[in-house]
């Protein structure tokens, strides 16, 4: 209907009429099921699509000069429809809650405590006696990790009805970003929320923006199979991801098949989102959990792109990746020697990169990942260069502890994220009193505009009153409900005398020195204090080492390193009086090697068991063995 699917030789229609015939009567039984109101008319819907699916599966249809078969774009669309049409009612319940949001979070928040009542932990804090917010906050304290992690362990052990009334789905492994990382509870209705609240709100929003991708094009999903481990009870013990193997049905969103979504290594995997990408010229969508990731595979591409176009030409998969014997075979069968494409694929290579994302895939309509945060230079970077000319859409603000916001502005350059009022019961900590230690905190609407403060959330999986570390910023309000951009996270703080500058305060200093140094462009970058390197860190006075990677440049002068001391001076008073004073001595500017935050990122995924798929670079070092590998790579 949109245009998008066109049929085939009339050879070929002629070969497939029967299939076809038949494909078109199970179409009409199952559109008079659904009109049906009669026992068993969900059932015929069911078995009806299957059947289409099936007879489909041997016609062939062609989608922007791609081959695909007609189950693929049935069950394709079919899986669209179903989530958009979930979508569109959560967004009228969600626009409905933001115009009265003091009652939307009270009854989220008792329904998290009749949940959790009959648990050991409700008991222990008579959650069934408590009948409004404000009893809840004078009866429970405010909470960090420490609070649960006993409860935690016991969980892991098998014990039941401790904290959550279902036994979690697994035992969720924080990032770590701020630093070690912490072992949560992921449940059923965490998942149920993420998926109601979160992906069908933002499906909703994404095919309003951008209509074209309601179409029947395959996605390029860049995703990796989380590693877990078994707690004694059993529980698996990992991120808080699945992968979308898990689903069949959903894969035929995507251009990577099944079997490679399984793959362990993450550099073979990668290889192999790219090898199936660069085969379907119709790509509309490229996605990803975080900027990161998208912004390392084209990195990857341009490393290996004559080994990727080769295996196109020659239909084979490369025999330097670490596969399965049966893996290699399966991806084997679904591929096929493209000549043709290989040549368009190498002549765009040779052009450069470029703009290089639409030139491989002209048809590409977004990218879709999180590229706020410590992601946001990633975004920037690719916006400016390999993926210059598509969209960009950051749909979520989430954590291990659940859904938090969504952008329902996906043409606005600010990310800006409206908390979800039904997902988590919120309150606001004042960015002031964040060393309190059991500091006042304010509900979602006495949240006031341009203040900052500190999120701490009661989920859907045991926690109740929780730091979640995160200091968010509140820009606006749509309807009562407040808009919020994140800042920085509690404990990526610089802080050698007392001064702490945060992640973002320091960004924006060092953006507008790299804008002033020629020629160029910012790719990466980390601190550390003086304290975590020791001896190493040279200069007797605390001070910052800096640690940059960018292209354009190999050397700076000095004057052009001071500048960096110098803007983040402009910036934060503080660190001006203390540097003013002596206490705290020059910056430290060193540059390092290309590849040299890559490498640091499997380091850090390596030693802490963090997902690829979850990682988020810390922007402040707090570990001396990674402090010192960036120190080795310094080139100036």
């Amino acid at each position: 209907g949109r245009g998008v699917i066109s049929v085939g030789m009339a050879a070929e229609l002629r070969r497939n009429a029967l299939r076809l015939s038949c494909v078109a009567a199970l179409l009409a039984v199952t559109v008079a099921a659904v009109k049906s109101s009669v026992e068993g008319a969900s059932l015929v819907c069911v078995l009806s699509l299957g059947a289409m699916i099936y007879l489909g599966t041997g016609l062939r249809w062609t989608l922007k000069g791609q081959s695909r078969s007609l189950g693929d774009l049935v069950a394709l669309r079919v899986a669209r429809k179903a989530v958009a049409w979930v979508g569109r009612r959560q967004r009228v319940r969600l626009e409905a809650d933001t115009r009265d949001v003091r009652r939307a979070q009270e009854e989220t928040l008792l329904k998290r405590l009749r949940r959790g009542a009959d648990t050991w932990y409700g008991k222990q804090h008579q959650f069934s006696s408590i009948q409004d917010c404000e009893t809840f906050r004078q009866r429970h304290p405010v909470t960090g990790y420490d609070h649960y992690s006993e409860l935690v362990e016991r969980v892991a052990a098998g014990e039941e009805r401790v904290l959550t009334a279902d036994k979690p789905l697994v035992l969720a492994m924080t990032s770590g970003t701020s630093g070690t990382s912490n072992m949560l509870l992921s449940t059923k209705d965490t998942s149920t929320e993420f998926f109601m609240q979160g992906v069908a709100v933002c499906l909703d929003v994404m095919q309003r923006a951008f209509p074209a991708t309601a179409g029947a094009q395959r996605t390029a999903k860049f995703f990796y199979m989380p590693a877990f481990r078994q707690s004694a009870a059993g529980v698996p013990i990992g991120p808080n991801s699945s992968s979308p193997a898990a689903s069949r049905h959903l894969l035929r969103l995507y251009t990577t098949p099944a079997p490679a979504f399984r793959v362990p290594g993450e550099r073979d995997a990668l290889y192999l989102h790219l090898l199936f990408a660069l085969k379907d010229a119709s790509v509309g969508t490229l996605e990803s959990n975080f900027a990161s990731t998208i912004f390392y595979a084209f990195r990857t591409l341009q490393e290996r792109w004559v080994e990727l176009v080769d295996d196109v030409e020659s239909g084979r998969i490369a025999a330097g990746l670490d596969l399965q014997p049966e893996v290699r075979s399966a991806l084997e069968k679904l591929t096929g020697p493209d000549p043709g494409r290989g040549a368009e694929l190498r002549a765009q290579f040779l052009r450069g990169f470029e703009g290089i994302a639409l030139r491989l895939w002209p048809h590409l309509n977004l990218v879709l990942t999180v590229d706020s945060g410590s992601n946001q230079i990633y975004g920037e970077r690719l916006r400016r260069h390999c993926c210059k000319g598509v969209p960009f859409y950051s749909p979520f603000y989430a954590a291990t502890e659940g859904l938090i916001g969504v952008n329902l502005w996906p043409l606005d350059d600010r990310r800006r994220y409206l908390l979800c009022p039904r997902s988590m019961f919120c309150e606001f900590l004042p960015e002031g009193s964040l060393e309190a230690e059991q500091p006042n905190t304010v509900l979602m609407h006495q949240a006031q505009q341009g203040h900052s403060y500190e999120l701490v959330l009661t989920n859907a999986a045991g926690l109740y009153r929780y730091r979640i570390g995160d200091v968010v910023k509140v820009v606006g309000f749509h309807n009562q409900c407040p808009l919020v951009e994140f800042q920085y996270r509690r404990g990526q703080m610089l802080n050698v005398r007392g001064e702490k500058v945060s992640e973002a305060a320091f960004l924006a200093a060092l953006k507008r020195t790299v804008d002033q140094w020629p020629a160029a462009r910012l790719v990466d970058y980390g601190c550390a204090e003086s304290g975590i390197l020791g001896e190493e860190s040279g200069g007797a006075q605390p001070h910052y080492h800096v640690f940059l990677e960018l292209s354009g440049v190999r050397n700076l002068t000095e004057e052009q390193r001071d500048k960096l001391d110098h803007s983040l001076q402009e910036d934060s008073a503080v660190y001006r009086s203390f540097r003013f004073k002596g206490s705290i001595g020059p910056m430290r500017v060193q540059l390092v090697k290309e590849g040299t935050f890559q490498e640091l990122k499997g380091l850090m995924t390596a030693s802490s068991g963090t997902s690829p798929n979850t990682f988020k670079m810390h922007r402040v070092i707090r570990r001396k063995d990674c402090a010192s590998f960036l120190l080795g790579k310094t080139i100036s």
